[in-house]
């Protein structure tokens, strides 16, 4: 090899990028003043893609594999520069390797709690946590969209908008769902993947696909918790008068270990005895008393009452009789406004059934003598 074929050859540059790093995701091919040599070595490994841009305008994309930089591999690169056939100059352009592996594990999670109106509980908060995985799917459209010039671009400058759209898509499809709160632990599966589904159309407008979407809890405030726990032990308790003699017996047993001595432990073992036959017998005659009279009567109703509107203020409730003595001092007349719980509208004292009764019986005015 001759000298000028050695220094021909120090020329040719080597362009490559080895990640150092987990979450970044576009790097940019720093060289002095971004001029490539003709003929220079481009690798591109697996699960990278590099992008030439020429003066701001995105020209050839390269995938995987090992390239000798020529015009015949550079045709839209070469078509922006003009170059002619057999052009053997350095050029200069811009090389971006973008990162396509998965970046797995990226945390979502509802920062304040979500609003719901549950089927059993009523209005209801909740919070919600899962992780998510994506990729570059489209290279020139997540340069354009979100990279711009940046080149060092990482997972957490995008991560943020990212889950702001999980949390928005979860939201609105929780809400839409009207799973009971219950049942949302078997459902995990099927809200993923419908969510899924929804949010893939709006990562692909940045050029990501969106592969894994996975939610990890669904929870409740602690009271509510705390309430439920409470629900569910007087389920596993069961019958109350048997937990209740279970628990008199092992007060018994506990009296009966008391260290203070034969006597004490003698007179705990009476009293625990004691006091366990007279709460049997009292539980046994309640029993025999409930299997006897099987029937009770049912609670007396509760009485009517109104509210009315005085003076243009809403006033009361009042019962029948308190209603009846305030229209016999005319306090209340016939097209004094009334309402009861019931009633969809106020409405006119002797438009209710209940009060035309009490109008009847009231003697009408004395008319004016002659």
């Amino acid at each position: 090899m001759g000298l000028f074929d050695k220094l021909k050859g120090e020329f040719i540059d080597i362009i490559e990028w080895l990640d150092p790093t987990n979450d970044t995701m576009v790097y940019r091919f720093e060289r002095y003043q971004n001029e490539i040599k003709n003929g220079a070595k481009l690798t591109v490994r697996e699960s990278q893609v590099a992008v030439f841009i020429n003066e701001g305008q995105i020209a050839d994309v390269f995938q995987p594999g090992m390239y000798t930089l020529t015009t015949e591999n550079l045709p839209i690169l070469a078509t922006l520069k003009g170059w002619k056939y057999g052009f053997n100059s350095p050029f200069k352009a811009e090389v971006y390797f973008l990162n396509t592996k998965n970046f797995t594990d990226l945390k979502w999670g509802t920062p304040n709690p979500i609003m719901l109106r549950d089927p059993e509980f009523g209005p209801i908060r909740i919070r919600a946590f899962g992780n998510y995985a994506m990729r570059i799917k489209d290279p020139t459209v997540f340069i354009k969209e979100i990279v711009g010039t940046d080149g060092n671009f990482t997972v957490e400058k995008i991560s943020e908008q990212l889950k702001n759209i999980v949390l928005t898509r979860f939201t609105d499809a929780i809400g839409e769902a009207k799973i009971p709160v219950l049942d949302m632990a078997s459902n995990y599966d099927e809200i993923s993947k419908f969510l899924e589904n929804k949010i893939k159309p709006e990562f692909m407008e940045y050029g990501i696909e969106l592969t894994k979407f996975l939610i990890s809890n669904i929870s409740l405030p602690p009271n509510v918790e705390e309430a439920l726990d409470k629900r569910s032990s007087m389920g596993i308790i069961g019958d109350l008068n048997k937990y209740t003699q279970f628990q008199a017996a092992e007060s018994m047993t506990a009296a009966a270990n008391n260290p203070s001595g034969t006597a004490g432990a003698g007179l705990g073992m009476g009293m625990g005895f004691a006091m366990a036959n007279q709460m049997a017998n009292a539980m046994n005659t309640n029993q025999n008393n409930q299997q006897q009279n099987p029937q009770t009567p049912p609670p007396v109703p509760p009485q009517l009452q109104f509210f009315a509107v005085i003076n243009g203020q809403q006033a009361g409730p009042f019962d029948l009789n308190a209603l009846k003595q305030m229209i016999a001092q005319n306090q209340i007349t016939k097209q004094t406004l009334v309402w009861r719980q019931g009633m969809a509208n106020w409405e006119a004292a002797d438009k209710v059934v209940e009060l035309q009764t009490l109008f009847g019986a009231v003697p009408p005015p004395i008319p004016p003598q002659a």
